[in-house]
């Protein structure tokens, strides 16, 4: 199934290693705001705590037809992981610069899913470097169009 939502600065701002794939604990006006599509993780990242991993700042709207029992947006959600993959996001994310941040939410089953990538901060001469590499592959396929179409 499609993505619900993805995080287009995860890649931007970091170099991403290693990607995890963890449940998230959710009530149900959050699973209705998500098949909506009214969610945003631009701004989350994940933290290990006491042995369990937390989501942080991922904003989850609302939902409208809700009632008094309805959620915090930006509230704090655990992730379901498997403790060797807890004991090994915590060794990688306590190298310094090494941050764990959510990649995406889609579908699996039924089930919301978080896919997770530790990376590690770019600088900014790297994200300039994307950038230019990123637009030399635009003219290209550009161009290959042009000469396509011309014959």
């Amino acid at each position: 199934m499609p993505d619900i939502v993805s995080n287009p600065k995860a890649r931007r701002d970091y170099h991403i290693s290693d990607t995890y794939e963890a449940g998230i604990v959710l009530k149900g006006t959050e699973v209705k705001s998500l098949r909506g599509g009214k969610g945003q993780i631009s701004d989350a990242f994940a933290r290990v705590e006491n042995e369990e991993v937390w989501l942080y700042n991922a904003h989850i709207e609302e939902y409208t037809h809700g009632n008094w029992a309805n959620h915090q947006p930006k509230a704090k959600r655990k992730l379901l992981l498997r403790k060797e993959e807890i004991r090994k996001l915590f060794i990688l994310a306590s190298v310094k610069g090494n941050a764990i941040v959510p990649l995406k939410l889609y579908w699996k089953d039924g089930r919301v899913k978080v896919a997770l990538g530790v990376g590690k901060g770019k600088a900014a001469p790297d994200k300039r470097q994307d950038l230019k590499r990123r637009d030399s592959d635009r003219e290209m396929k550009r161009e290959m169009m042009t000469r396509i179409k011309g014959r």
